[in-house]
């Protein structure tokens, strides 16, 4: 997911149903909308500043472009200047890019691609590749019963680079096959709080250098009817992969495995839509480091807790979502949905299957607000809350 802080995604959507057609592509009649970006994050602070979106749509009012350069304050990093350009194409096909420079530490760099109807259909491409400091990253130790007090602070310094091609088999089965490289390195970070490395020394994965490269088989099926904004159908996703740890030579080879399943219920009128993810998580090997296991907290799952708040190496998830459409707009040809969706994320992280108890499951209800621009577009803030104080995240898709 390419992350912009705030509400920033859900303005850009809110703009976008309010952005005039483009008569013609060869007219740049460009459209310019500065407004403020303030927010707040659980691990990542405070921000204050400015976004300018500039929203493109083609002849027929079907979104084309977002370019949106953003300058920022943040609480803990200093000042942010970033941009970010999307471009959206028939069939599916995108292209992201973020770029930003922070004051303090932070830098990032991300590009990705993907067409889901490569070939004229027969074929799905996606490739990408990021390098990132993540001066706010958080880790409170491994397990279920970490306390909010044994929490820690650390530079996350990574490249990554990875590919997936996939064949279909049929209108709603595929499979796919893909690699990812991961260069991974803790550094000092930027709050108060103690460094990862001095505190969890003998944890794998915090001293040194960690190079991944991973190899993944992909099964989907997929009855929805859209892969960004769907309102009824089913989706499985199941893979298994083996990585190596090319730092290591005592035990350089591990894997993992999961399965989700989501389901929507749409109502007859498909005015709310009730949606359930089920995710089971496993990881097989030794010296595994802490950053390749399974986790809870975060945009996608027990969004009460930030990011990375319960690691270990297997996890079981559940979650409930009630997307109910409270209004649409119209203008220039443009339509955009707004809907309101509480919810209930619950799940565990555990090293041992038998460890697994309704007991020590975690559970977050919360409330989430979207804006979205069919097909292409989905804007949201969703705010979760737990024993820990709650939690605020934004994002340009749905969490599941």
């Amino acid at each position: 997911m390419i992350r912009l802080r705030g509400l920033v995604a859900v303005v850009i959507v809110f703009l976008t149903a309010n952005a005039a057609t483009l008569p013609d592509c060869a007219r740049a009649d460009v459209q310019y909308f500065p407004i403020p970006a303030v927010s707040t994050s659980k691990n990542d602070g405070n921000d204050t500043g400015l976004i300018v979106p500039i929203l493109i749509t083609d002849p027929d009012g079907e979104l084309k472009y977002i370019v949106a350069p953003m300058f920022v304050q943040n609480s803990i990093v200093g000042s942010r200047g970033s941009i970010n350009l999307f471009r959206y194409e028939p069939g599916g096909r995108e292209i992201r890019f973020i770029g930003s420079y922070t004051e303090r530490i932070e830098r990032r760099v991300v590009f990705s691609y993907a067409d889901p109807a490569f070939s004229q259909g027969r074929y799905s491409l996606n490739f990408g590749a990021s390098f990132f400091k993540n001066a706010t990253s958080r880790f409170f130790g491994l397990g279920q019963a970490t306390s909010e007090f044994e929490q820690t602070n650390y530079t996350d310094r990574e490249g990554r680079v990875n590919w997936r091609f996939g064949v279909y088999a049929n209108e709603v089965t595929q499979i796919a096959v893909g690699q990812r490289f991961r260069q991974v390195s803790l550094q000092r970070g930027a709050t108060d709080l103690p460094f990862t490395g001095e505190q969890f020394p003998s944890v794998d994965g915090v001293q040194g250098e960690t190079l991944i490269l991973g190899h993944r088989a992909t099964f989907y099926y997929d009855t929805r009817n859209n892969l960004v904004s769907p309102t009824d159908g089913m989706a499985v996703t199941a893979y298994a992969e083996v990585n190596q740890n090319l730092r290591n030579g005592d035990h350089p080879v591990y894997s993992r495995y999961a399965i989700e399943v989501k389901k929507l219920f749409p109502s007859e009128s498909k005015r709310a839509i009730l949606v359930v993810r089920a995710d089971l998580q496993a990881t097989i090997g030794t010296q595994v480091p802490f950053f390749e296991q399974s986790s809870l907290g975060g945009q996608n799952n027990l969004r009460g807790f930030g990011v990375d708040r319960f690691i270990d190496k297997h996890l079981v998830a559940l979650s409930v979502e009630e997307r109910i459409h409270v209004a649409r707009m119209k203008v220039a040809g443009v339509t955009a949905d707004f809907e309101i969706a509480p919810f209930l994320d619950s799940g565990q992280v555990f090293n041992d299957y038998k460890e697994v108890s309704f007991k020590s499951y975690r559970m977050t209800p919360g409330i989430g607000f979207r804006g979205i621009v069919k097909p292409n577009v989905v804007g949201r803030v969703d705010y979760g809350y737990s024993q820990e104080g709650g939690a605020i995240f934004a994002g340009l898709d749905f969490p599941y």
